[in-house]
């Protein structure tokens, strides 16, 4: 198995076990049933080639409307959160300048996300950390028609912190890192 293709079994099984398994996002389920989602890997580590790549696979969704959703995965790129949130503020800002804002979202997920306010031991972080550093590009069109079905959407990060709270740090580190060995 190439790389790529492991990272990206890994982080279908993460999605599966952990987005899904644990109810983190409750629209996940669907869209991965429909094939409607788009997995691919980066491997450089410069930062502006990565930059390019997010602003290609706009692109992409631009010319590829039955593609809901997007896991756009750096295996070598961004290993320090900090250079991660620094490049997830361009891609936002790239968004805007291009006239995409209202049409596109971004998620962000990284190995080490550490919430504001959070210890680096908070279960709650576990929420979105990954196994690679990657963004999640979303069709707000989607995100809309999810919420008409799904109640109180605002309550969801709420649900998922005490979720992760209650099962603990150890419990989710367990199972986040149990997606490496696929």
């Amino acid at each position: 198995m190439s790389t790529t293709e492991k990272a990206i079994t890994q982080t279908i099984y993460w999605i599966n076990k952990v987005v899904i398994g644990c109810n983190f996002c409750p629209f996940a389920a669907k869209v991965i049933n429909d094939n409607k989602v788009k997995y691919s890997v980066e491997e450089s580590n410069n930062p502006s080639l990565c930059l390019d790549y997010f602003s290609n696979e706009l692109l992409f969704l631009d010319a590829n409307s039955s593609i809901e959703t997007s896991f756009l995965i750096f295996t070598n790129a961004f290993k320090n959160f900090d250079e991660y949130l620094q490049f997830v503020s361009k891609a936002e800002s790239l968004l805007k300048k291009n006239k995409y804002s209202g049409i596109y979202q971004v998620a962000s997920f990284h190995p080490n996300y550490l919430f504001a306010d959070s210890k680096e031991e908070d279960a709650e972080n576990y929420t979105n950390r990954s196994i690679y550093p990657m963004v999640h590009l979303l069709r707000e069109s989607s995100i809309d028609k999810a919420v008409e079905f799904y109640t109180n959407t605002h309550s969801i990060p709420e649900k998922n912190i005490a979720f992760a709270k209650q099962k603990g740090e150890l419990y989710m580190k367990m199972l986040r890192d149990s997606c490496f060995n696929i």
